[in-house]
């Protein structure tokens, strides 16, 4: 089916310009001018399916390249599953997900690869591509590195962190990198010090500061740059591509900077959550509401200016992605498992559904342009990850996945209206300005307004080339 999106300020990262989309089946056809009368026919009349987006935005779908759907973790499991959590994401504007396939010690990589295929086959409102999580290096899970990029799993993410679940040692790290560096795909880094960090949170146990906010003051932002210099420097030495997840430490990010000033390798990202949640106004939260906003790395402190240093980084491409590390799970019978003992809280988040939106409060604000936003929504992390030029940009012979933005929308979010499988809101009460008004996924209509016309079972399995910031 022919679609044409007319009369809309279309939004690339190159720039805004009033143009008309038109679509064919599951792909863009052309970006007409007004008064371009190529095709000799009046479109309008012809194509079955005409959108008027007078006033309005559209933008390439958005990339989401940090997701955790169903993630064991904590005696528990991430509370969205491939279909509520893919079908949340729709309604907030993204239209590719990435998640992250899991691999624990003693576990081959096949076989936890094959348990996320079986998850997510058949479920998914949206395209989706997977990350494999390599938490036991060992002989066997570097061949398997190799063999994985060949099937389309081109990034490899390994934790500093959670010592005896998924730690990997310097040695195990460098091993990995150097495979990395061999094959051409990427290793993504959750980089804080996890030995220190442990050490740190039985102390305060001991103490008797078992309070949510604890979960943050015991892995302080020194624990973060450490990690984050010392992941730069094994990549220095092994040639390896690093992408460091979830940063929110401003500190951190300037070690980031240095090593990319110097004309390495590395990149970084943020989340949504460190650029407007916060250590005082939320994390320490009265008695144990704080538990909603526990996550790793954790909340910083506003007053220490973490929130607006990362918004600088992200002007400055030294942040170059914003993802959202969806992982969500309940307060009730999840996060209060933690009741008593922070350090037994589950860790995470549910935001797949507002990146788009908050995000847009920074073009708002004045923090970003139009077209950044566009980069770190959609573009950027389709080039990360090989999925451009199929996905994060509106031109002819890309997959037609777009979003028409209302800026004069108004919404406020709240767990009474979101869409994901959560019971709460961790930004209950932000207002924002502007709001999603259509969504395509590959050329369908999935949401329309207030309605959702999406299915599951809509969304492919992407594979995923190598990323197109190698160098």
């Amino acid at each position: 089916m022919a679609t044409l999106i007319k009369n809309g300020t279309v939004v690339n990262p190159t720039g805004a310009t009033v143009a008309d989309v038109l679509i064919d089946g599951e792909q863009i056809v052309a970006l007409l001018a007004p008064g371009d009368n190529r095709f000799g026919v009046d479109l309008t009349a012809s194509v079955e399916n005409v959108i008027d987006a007078t006033g309005k935005y559209v933008i390439p779908g958005g990339v989401d390249v940090h997701t955790h759907m169903e993630l064991p973790f904590g005696g528990t499991n991430a509370s969205d599953t491939f279909e509520t959590g893919s079908r949340a994401a729709a309604w907030g504007g993204t239209t590719t997900i990435v998640d992250f396939a899991v691999q624990r010690t003693g576990e081959r990589v096949q076989d936890a690869l094959a348990a996320w295929h079986a998850k997510a086959a058949g479920e998914c409102a949206i395209d989706y591509g997977f990350h494999q999580i390599i938490g036991g290096v060992d002989d066997e899970s570097l061949k398997a590195m190799d063999e994985l990029v060949a099937e389309g799993i081109t990034s490899f993410k390994l934790f500093m962190a959670y010592p005896g679940v998924f730690y990997s040692d310097d040695g195990q790290i460098l091993r990995a990198m150097q495979t990395a560096a061999g094959n051409g795909s990427t290793i993504m880094m959750h980089a804080e010090n996890g030995i220190a960090i442990d050490v740190l949170v039985a102390q305060a146990i001991a103490r008797g500061d078992t309070d949510p906010r604890y979960h943050g003051l015991t892995r302080p932002w020194e624990t973060e740059q450490e990690a984050t210099h010392r992941a730069i420097m094994l990549a220095r030495l092994t040639g390896a591509p690093l992408y460091i997840v979830h940063m929110s430490a401003k500190q951190a990010v300037d070690t980031l900077a240095a090593a990319r000033n110097e004309g390495h390798n590395v990149f970084g990202e943020t989340c949504p959550q460190y650029l407007y949640l916060s250590l005082e106004e939320h994390l320490s939260a009265p008695g144990f509401d704080g538990a909603k906003y526990v996550c790793s790395t954790p909340l910083r402190s506003r007053e220490e200016g973490h929130q607006q240093e990362l918004w600088k980084y992200l002007r400055t491409n030294d942040l170059s992605v914003v993802s959202t590390d969806h992982c969500p799970f309940c307060m009730k019978e999840q996060k209060e498992l933690g009741l008593g003992n922070f350090a037994k809280i589950p860790n995470g988040i549910g935001t797949v559904e507002h990146r788009v939106d908050l995000l847009y409060q920074g073009v708002v604000d004045g923090h970003i342009s139009l077209a950044r936003w566009v980069e770190l929504c959609s573009t950027t992390p389709a080039r990360m990850f090989g999925l451009y030029p199929r996905k994060g940009a509106l031109f002819p012979g890309a997959d037609a996945d777009v979003v028409i933005y209302d800026p004069n929308k108004r919404n406020r979010i709240s767990v009474e209206t979101h869409h994901m499988n959560l019971d709460y809101s961790a930004y209950e009460g932000i207002e924002i300005a502007g709001g999603v008004d259509t969504v395509l996924s590959r050329g369908s209509v999935i949401i329309s307004g207030n309605q959702y016309l999406g299915r599951k079972g809509h969304g492919q399995y992407l594979r995923r080339g190598l990323s197109q910031y190698l160098i």
